[in-house]
């Protein structure tokens, strides 16, 4: 009937064929996004507005537009997914270099006092996050061929510190980045993790275990805790869009051959 039939990611070989009127478009889309995985999506169309609307309302990874699925090129298609599909950086991307090196260490301090769960909620809820791409990249490929890539905002950044000082350098770092930030005044019981919505990762410098025990028993995407200073590559997403050019025009049996 629907997307909502796959109720966990398949790697096929599993071909789910449901269909739906022009106008349900959005609601289709909605229904993929509602699933949580986020590798791979490909789409088939000629009606140049169709595609770009549902590229902007996706969220996947990799697009790929009238071409197949596989063979992501190093340099041209960085590949990586969001949601539950992945949880950091595009292999071959820009950002990727840094995850297989040491990041710069924060300085943590002490937290005096306890923070207020309710106002960190209320806080969530009143940040504003950018829908739209911060940056876009085009990237080389073959002629005929469109790569773009795009960093979007994760989402809010949790800095727990400790400390006054190490909250108001992660949140600065967060920001110069390209992304969301709120400093949370006092400190935080690991537990509140589990209750708080609204927020996609937690910078944390002092001892990770039981930050990351609160994050690992969420539902949904796997929210990643950065220990040291954060960088573009851990507050923003990445989504590429290949695009086979060659099939956009009235050539139709290009369609077919590049489905094949």
């Amino acid at each position: 009937p629907g997307s909502a039939a796959l109720e966990r990611e398949i790697f096929g070989p599993v071909l789910n064929v449901a269909t739906f009127k022009a106008g349900q478009i959005d609601s289709v889309i909605d229904a993929i996004n509602a699933t949580g995985y986020g590798l791979t999506f490909g789409l088939h169309s000629r009606i140049d507005d169709r595609v770009q609307r549902m590229i902007e309302r996706i969220r996947a990874g990799n697009t790929y537009v009238n071409r197949n699925q596989i063979g992501a090129v190093v340099g041209s298609q960085p590949f990586g997914g969001e949601g539950l599909s992945g949880t950091g950086p595009k292999a071959g991307g820009p950002q990727y270099l840094g995850r297989f090196v040491k990041g710069v260490p924060g300085v943590a301090g002490v937290w005096r006092h306890a923070a207020d769960e309710g106002a960190v909620q209320l806080a969530l809820g009143r940040l504003q996050v950018p829908q739209g791409a911060v940056q876009t990249h085009d990237l080389p490929g073959p002629t005929g061929e469109s790569n773009r890539l795009s960093t979007h905002a994760r989402g809010a950044v949790l800095c727990l510190g400790p400390g006054a000082e190490a909250a108001s350098a992660q949140a600065q770092a967060v920001r110069a980045a390209g992304g969301v930030a709120l400093e949370v005044s006092g400190a935080l019981e690991p537990a509140a993790l589990t209750r708080l919505q609204g927020f996609a990762a937690v910078v944390w410098w002092g001892d990770p275990g039981a930050y990351q025990r609160a994050l690992a028993a969420r539902p949904g995407p796997i929210l990643p805790l950065i220990p040291e200073m954060p960088d573009a590559g851990w507050v923003l997403l990445e989504r590429h869009v290949c695009i086979d050019t060659t099939a956009s025009g009235g050539n139709a049996q290009l369609l077919a051959e590049v489905a094949g």
